[in-house]
């Protein structure tokens, strides 16, 4: 069963992992059973035992049952989470289908509807404008430096 969990290290058992993950674990006020990975970054998932999810590894430890083709998801929301009675495992269609579109893009320029699908657009308009503007910029830069170098090579060969 520890075989199907991608990036698991192999010196692993079922019961040290379980030691192993009860070990960096704290117990929240909400019932939330947090667990302390590589990085030290709070409220996201963590890896843990190798390169292997920790909430996947906790989902094979104290759940059983697990299906790699499968996303183990948590009920809580809290991406840190390894309590047992939080975690179960869904389709990915039923995991994007829990996802909330954000209104404004990363840098938190509004993003419009699109009027065919009704969903928000990719990208907004002022950071595809930046973007843009920025290629336009590197291919001038291109495109006169490969003139200047020609041109010295032109006058050269004569």
């Amino acid at each position: 069963m520890l075989s199907q969990v991608k990036g698991l290290s192999r010196h692993f058992t079922e019961e040290t992992l379980r030691a192993h993950l009860l070990d960096r674990s704290t117990r929240l006020a909400s019932g939330c059973l947090v667990v302390r990975g590589y990085g030290d970054r709070r409220g996201v998932h963590q890896k843990l035992a190798g390169r292997a999810w920790a909430h996947i590894a906790a989902f094979v430890v104290f759940v059983g049952g697990y299906d790699p083709d499968l996303d183990v998801h948590h009920s809580c929301g809290v991406p840190d989470c390894i309590e047992p009675s939080h975690l179960r495992q869904v389709s990915r269609a039923e995991t994007c289908r829990g996802r909330t579109p954000h209104a404004t893009c990363r840098n938190g320029h509004d993003r419009e509807l699109d009027p065919g699908t009704g969903r928000y657009r990719r990208a907004c308009r002022v950071c595809n404008r930046e973007a843009q503007r920025r290629w336009r910029e590197r291919r001038a830069a291109e495109v006169a430096e490969a003139r200047a170098g020609y041109g010295r090579q032109a006058a050269q060969q004569r």
